[in-house]
């Protein structure tokens, strides 16, 4: 385990760790790792940390990780392990008991066995998965039996998304993550999710036709009200399935296909979903457009996220290949080949949804391609979704809905165009992105609802009458000109000048009232007629008040989401920025998060910043984010906002900070504050608490100035604001 992981498990920063290291000549020797990222061996952290009476017991689940993540053949095989350990454990619980009570030796000698048969049973021979030997399974023992410990506790699928999902956090550059917003909405896109009550209903009621309770509307016919909610079992096919996020979003599935050129994560997907689903589960390495692992396959529906911007896709061996029934693509336009593929996997009536860069939408290279799955009916939808959505997060992406034609139909006469960039913050998250460019804010319910809202409709009725700058469906003769340009951003209406005006007039108000309370906020500066008044004052540190019990320090970043509530995250862009939290718990086996309460002090730990908040009403209730430190003053002995106005000044700040060659960080317990009695401490924290309030509001009114500014650019271009 890494500093990192020993940092975790005692619940502090690294910085204490380097100390611990430099002030402690029995702390365990590094094993392996570098000079500069040493590893040491969990026994012997664990062992030192309990006699130094820093840990009372190592969490299970943090043990097997820490197995996973030291496991010295590395952590995807550790991980392929005990994905097979625990598809035995699911599918044959009677057998497991009987293996787990014999000798370490005899074990290894026997799973060998159990495991091939189980695996063939549930994967196939020709499987992405193979069998572990018993050399191979020797050094992975100790992990097996905690795998199988943890999931008596919370259960197998559970246990290995919670490793799944810690060894992809630590390597957040090696994979490209489909995170589980857009995931969902491209299954529900395929018809891969069941419809809800309420969607079916509301669906009804668009069409005119009579709702679940049976009450009529205007027009209609009975038997659209009547559509089944339950979902059909079908046959999904993932042609880069990387970890298989797009495929765990398929309900129900009667088969899963999935390929991977890369044998690591087509196996780590062949178990992901394995544990997961009761489905037949087909998983195959290789690259799907060079090595086709299912070329006689014709699936319901296609989901895909693929590589994107990649010249070596095999332009110059497949130029003759029978699936560019559309063109054959130019080397620039790999996203063009899976498009492609993935028409010439489905059944005729088959929908396929690919996540695909913007510039596939209008770059000229592809433009014959994009006019033949116009005029031929494949291509129905685009759909723009908001920056952050998956990455590259800078990158607002697209959504492709297609459709493979049916012979003897007469090709669709309009394409749905849907633009969701208003759709952006909220107070919920997706899931995998938690770094304060977006992905945290992103509000998916909106994105989901106004999407399907536009294509449930279009889908049934063939046309939309749709939303200005929202949505359209637009003639397919209207787009094929010499650009085939399908960015919906180019052919959507702008919003109604009536509501634009009377928004940008609501926005004016309100900066008008916030100005004038800007105004009264702004604090004189009262000085201090000596001029010393901070000369010779005691002082002590963050440490020492929280060794005498004056607070309380905790770090964030751990917890997952709670069954009966979700409970939201104050991330550490959330503290610079002022705003509410707008993180979510990631799913897992329950493990308790760290609750803000009214008073505590929270401070980010990277950056260099100065930022501190004092958590109210707003916060209350929130979990912890990573990247922070609560500090929990007893308030008989300290005051927060005095405690948070100290440990925010740049000297102490600059004191306090220790710095590594790409970032820099804050070690809360060297912060310093003076010593005061508490009625002192009282006068100068509301003098802080109004310092706080005055810095509310100029961020208030630079956002609605932002606002108020570009609203008028774009009212006088587009004629909704007279000169």
């Amino acid at each position: 385990m890494t500093a990192a992981g020993i940092a975790r498990l005692a619940g502090v920063g690294r910085a204490a760790v380097s100390n611990w290291r430099r002030r402690h000549p029995d702390f365990p020797k590094p094993v392996g790792g570098t000079e500069t990222s040493p590893s040491f061996a969990l026994a012997d952290v664990e062992r030192w940390l309990r006699e130094q009476g820093k840990l009372a017991e190592v969490p299970l689940r943090e043990r097997v990780w820490q197995q996973i993540a030291g496991h010295p053949a590395g952590a995807v095989t550790a991980l392929v392990h005990a994905g097979c350990a625990l598809l035995l454990v699911r599918d044959r619980s009677a057998a497991w008991p009987s293996l787990a009570e014999l000798p370490d030796r005899r074990l290894v000698d026997l799973l060998p066995l159990a495991l091939e048969e189980t695996l063939t049973e549930r994967l196939g021979p020709e499987r992405a998965v193979r069998t572990p030997t018993s050399s191979a399974l020797s050094g992975s023992v100790a992990l097996l039996r905690g795998a199988a410990e943890l999931a008596a506790e919370t259960g197998v699928r559970q246990t290995f998304e919670f490793l799944l999902g810690r060894h992809l956090d630590a390597n957040p550059r090696q994979y490209t993550l489909t995170p589980p917003g857009p995931a969902a909405l491209m299954a529900a896109l395929a018809g891969a999710t069941a419809p809800t009550e309420t969607a079916a209903t509301e669906g009804a009621a668009e069409a005119g036709t009579p709702t679940a309770s049976g009450s009529p509307t205007d027009a209609g016919t009975p038997a659209e009200a009547e559509r089944p909610l339950a979902l059909t079992p079908l046959t999904v096919l993932d042609p880069a399935c990387g970890t298989g996020s797009l495929l765990s979003a398929v309900e129900r599935p009667g088969a899963v296909c999935g390929q991977d050129a890369d044998p690591d994560l087509a196996a780590l997907t062949a178990l992901r979903l394995a544990l997961s689903s009761d489905g037949d589960i087909r998983v195959r390495s290789g690259d799907s457009l060079r090595a086709d692992a299912f070329p006689t396959l014709a699936a319901d529906a296609v989901l895909c996220h693929p590589p994107f911007n990649e010249r070596n896709w095999g332009h110059d061996e497949l130029a003759y290949d029978p699936r560019w029934e559309y063109g054959f693509p130019a080397r620039t336009e790999s996203e063009l080949a899976w498009v492609q593929h993935a028409l010439a996997r489905l059944r005729p009536g088959g929908t396929a949804v690919l996540l695909m860069p913007p510039a596939a939408a209008s770059r000229r290279s592809g433009r014959r391609i994009r006019a033949d799955l116009l005029r031929r009916g494949a291509l129905r939808a685009v759909v723009a979704l908001p920056a952050g959505a998956a990455p590259p997060y800078g990158v607002p992406l697209h959504l492709w809905v297609l459709r493979r034609p049916v012979h003897g139909e007469r090709p669709p006469a309009e394409l749905l165009l849907v633009d969701t960039a208003s759709e952006h913050t909220g107070q919920g998250r997706d899931g995998q992105g938690r770094d304060g460019q977006g992905r945290d804010r992103l509000d998916w319910a909106a994105v989901h609802t106004a999407v399907l809202g536009a294509w449930t409709p279009f889908d049934r009725d063939g046309t939309l009458v749709g939303a200005p700058g929202a949505s359209r469906s637009v003639p397919v003769i209207e787009l094929l000109d010499d650009d085939v340009d399908l960015a919906p951003a180019r052919h959507l209406p702008p919003p109604a000048a009536a509501e634009g005006a009377a928004q940008l007039a609501g926005v004016r108000e309100r900066l008008t009232e916030t100005l004038r309370r800007t105004r009264e906020l702004t604090p004189p500066p009262v000085t201090d007629p000596a001029g010393a008044a901070g000369i010779g004052r005691l002082t002590t540190t963050v440490g020492e008040l929280a060794r005498a019990g004056a607070l309380v320090l905790r770090a964030g970043g751990v917890g997952t989401t709670p069954a009966d509530a979700p409970v939201a995250v104050l991330t550490d862009h959330d503290v610079l920025a002022g705003q509410p939290p707008s993180g979510a718990l990631p799913d897992g086996p329950p493990e308790e998060p760290v609750l803000l309460a009214a008073g505590d002090v929270v401070v980010p730990v990277l950056g260099g910043g100065a930022a501190v908040r004092v958590v109210d009403a707003t916060a209350a209730g929130a979990a912890l984010g990573r990247n922070l430190q609560l500090l929990r003053p007893d308030p008989a002995a300290l005051d927060p906002w005095f405690l948070a106005g100290f440990l925010r000044a740049t000297a102490n700040n600059r004191q306090a900070s220790s710095y590594a060659s790409t970032a820099t960080r804050l070690d809360v317990r060297r912060l310093q504050l003076p010593r005061l009695p508490l009625a002192e401490q009282r006068r100068f924290g509301e003098r802080f608490r109004a310092l706080a309030a005055f810095e509310d509001a100029l961020r208030q009114t630079s956002r609605l100035g932002d606002q108020l500014v570009q609203g008028l650019y774009d009212g006088l271009a587009d004629g909704t604001v007279a000169p």
